[in-house]
């Protein structure tokens, strides 16, 4: 056997095994969207049916109709992309300056922003709590806000860290040239070391919005005193509720959906910078 054949073999089974896997973490959704297509009987029907006869759209509008989603929508997109920008630009100026700077107790302080990582969000829950219902704005408090959603999570630790280990490979002369050819601080950090960066912040945006168009706990703890707070994974734990899952299951499937549109979107567009900035985490000082 060639070397040329060897290696065509090797390649072709490795694409048909990741082929295999890859539609393995597909079915799911695929099976989700049918579902939402089908009617009461193909979905309880067994066997099961895969394909609805007549696709029904109409589940979609529905769904909208009897549950405030677009609501729903407009606050996850809210919180979620305010909660992204903000851990970007915290994460880009906290790992320039732990990358980049020299000064005592850097390592500590690096390690201890870590270290929060073992911390669960619930020990910070009624603390939160108890500090944005006492925070008078007009009237209210800012619990009923959508900053009581945003505040908490403006900083991630995990940023931090990736953001620190991707500007450790940029070379340090780089940055000397600009400082000699009269370049701030602020300059060199939007002008070089941003763009220069743009895998792992986008990294950091998609993991980010992601986890928090997903994150249930926090806001259904908000959402439980000021319903008009609700978002898409408080909407969606609130479908069972809405619907008769005897008779309108695939109202639920519909609804189940709709929600994950959006993650998933920003995910397929921008993986290939996703799996690039995942590769430099394993790089040291």
């Amino acid at each position: 056997m060639s070397k040329k054949l060897k290696e065509y073999i090797i390649q072709s089974l490795y694409h048909i095994i990741l082929s295999i896997f890859g539609l393995t973490f597909i079915l799911p959704l695929l099976w989700l969207f049918l579902s939402s297509l089908k009617t009461n009987l193909e979905v309880i029907s067994r066997p099961p049916v895969w394909i609805p006869k007549n696709p029904q759209w109409e589940n979609f509008i529905e769904v909208f109709k009897k549950v405030p989603y677009g609501r729903y929508y407009l606050n996850s997109l809210i919180v979620c992309s305010s909660i992204t920008i903000f851990v970007i630009i915290t994460s880009v100026m906290a790992g320039f300056v732990l990358a980049k700077y020299k000064f005592k107790f850097r390592t500590p302080i690096f390690l201890l922003i870590v270290s929060t990582l073992m911390l669960p969000f619930f020990l910070f829950a009624v603390p939160d709590y108890y500090l944005f219902y006492n925070i008078k704005i007009g009237e209210g408090n800012l619990l009923g806000t959508l900053w009581a959603l945003i505040i908490p999570f403006v900083v991630s630790p995990w940023g931090i860290f990736l953001m620190r280990q991707f500007i450790l490979t940029i070379p340090n002369e780089l940055l000397d040239s600009a400082r000699i050819d009269g370049a701030n601080e602020l300059r060199i950090l939007f002008q070089i070391i941003f763009p220069l960066t743009l895998p792992a912040v986008v990294t950091v945006a998609i993991v980010t919005f992601i986890s928090q168009w997903n994150y249930l706990f926090w806001p259904l703890i908000v959402s439980t005193s000021f319903p008009k707070l609700m978002t898409i994974p408080v909407g969606m734990r609130m479908l069972s509720m809405a619907f008769d899952p005897a008779r309108n299951q695939q109202l639920i499937f519909a609804g189940l959906f709709i929600g994950t549109i959006p993650s998933t979107l920003l995910f397929l567009f921008l993986q290939k910078y996703y799996v690039k900035g995942m590769k430099i985490t394993g790089l040291k000082e």
